[in-house]
């Protein structure tokens, strides 16, 4: 039986067992929720491609300005979003600031996203 074109059992019939090996492996409410929030930083295409260049090198705005086209001020307000979302991480030296990737499950995150989409 199809509903809207998603397959579906032929009767209706729940499989409790199923159900409360994951009901209680759920997380909360508020883990879902941030866990949201993070992937609605990864919707925005200027976000990706700041986090891509980062993937690839520690760069400053003026190099990450240069490397996608725009300016520093649309770049700081994107990295601003990252920087909140724990997805980047800043270090000074002398006067410029260096902008990296936050650790590694971010590479990770990245690395999976570009190898789901080139299947």
């Amino acid at each position: 039986m199809a509903i809207n074109d998603v397959e579906c059992c032929d009767t209706f019939q729940t499989h409790e067992e199923l159900l409360k090996v994951v009901h209680a492996k759920m997380p909360d409410e508020d883990m879902l929720y941030d866990m949201a929030e993070l992937f609605k930083v990864f919707g925005d295409s200027t976000r990706i491609r700041i986090l891509y260049v980062l993937f690839e090198a520690e760069v400053c705005v003026c190099d990450l300005a240069q490397a996608l086209n725009m300016t520093q001020s649309a770049i700081s307000h994107q990295l601003k979003i990252l920087k909140q979302a724990k997805l980047v991480k800043s270090r000074r030296e002398g006067k410029s600031v260096f902008y990296s990737l936050a650790d590694g499950h971010v590479r990770t995150i990245i690395a999976q996203g570009l190898e789901h989409i080139e299947e």
